[in-house]
Formats: structure tokens, sequence, C-alpha cells
């Protein structure tokens, strides 16, 4: 039996798709996990270069630290603020005729050289125009204290009622050396 040169050629081009075929198949999941690398590369790039311009900007913000730890106020390391701060919110509602029902400080946090102190108020009441005034005295405090949640909802007549989160941020003295 003799094999024509025109089946030679085809059964090696045949060979040939199929071995390209099967490189492929072989070759697919590099290809995939290639790409995967090189945007994992281009993503840890991006968070080196972000590093370095904030290493850049250090003096910046070391200095804005340093401002708005100035408005931080500076407590004895003894002193129970849950009832301070708790006091503190409650004058700023008497003087805005905010009615604050339910509240309770939570568990007082250390953040560095800062402790943080959540309040959670579970039931308020007041006109819009109240709580608006209330709302940006506490904000004029400064760094000291910071709403991160509010709830508003209608109470009736002109009244709304809700709640909200009350953040409250300063640092503790440190106790002088005897000498």
């Amino acid at each position: 039996m003799k094999i024509a040169p025109r089946e030679i050629i085809l059964a090696l081009i045949t060979a040939a798709v199929a071995l390209f075929g099967v490189s492929m198949m072989l070759a697919k999941p590099q290809v995939e996990r290639l790409k995967e690398l090189k945007m994992l590369q281009k993503s840890e790039f991006l968070a080196i270069e972000q590093s370095r311009r904030l290493i850049n900007q250090k003096d910046m913000w070391e200095k804005k630290f340093s401002e708005l730890s100035k408005m931080l106020p500076q407590h004895p390391p003894d002193r129970n603020m849950d009832v301070h701060w708790l006091s503190r919110m409650d004058a700023l509602a008497a003087k805005h005729n905010v009615k604050i029902n339910k509240r309770q400080a939570g568990q007082e946090k250390k953040y560095g050289d800062v402790y943080e102190l959540p309040i959670e108020c579970r039931d308020w009441e007041s006109e819009l125009e109240a709580i608006t005034h209330f709302l940006f005295d506490l904000r004029t405090e400064g760094a000291m204290l910071d709403i991160r949640q509010l709830r508003i909802k209608p109470k009736g007549k002109g009244r709304l009622g809700g709640q909200f989160q009350m953040y409250c941020a300063y640092t503790r003295k440190h106790a002088e050396p005897v000498q």
C-alpha cells in the first residue's frame, strides 16, 4: 500500500492542528493565571504608589494631626468619661429643646493616644429646627463630638423622632513623673 503525497500532507496538517489544539487546552489555564498575576501586579503597584504619596505627605499629616490634637480635650486617667459626655450632650439638647428619652454610653476604646467613647441615643424627639441646631452645635464642638449614624422619622404635627450614635474623642493626661 502506497501513501500518496497528498495524504501525507493532510496527515501532517491534521497532526499540527491536533497538536495546536492540545497546546491551547494546556496553555489556557496558564494564560488565565498570567492575566490574574498581571492584574495583581498592577493593583500592588498602585498600592505602593499610594503608600509613597502618603509617605511624601507625612509632614502635612503630622501638622494636621497636631492641629486636631490641640482641639481634643485632655482628661485625667481616672475620670469616668461617660458621665462627662452624657451631661455635655444633655446640656446641648436642653439648650435646643431636644428631648432625649433613651441613651446609653458604650465602652471606651483606645486608638493610640486618642480615646473614643460611643453614645447611643435610641429615642429622641424634637422639631426640625431644634434638631438641626442641636446637630450643628455638636458639629461645631470640633473634633470632639461626631454623629456617625442618624435616623429621623416623623412623630406627628411637626415633631420628629429617631436615633443617633455620637462618638466622643479625647485624650488622657499622662501622670507627671515624681522628682
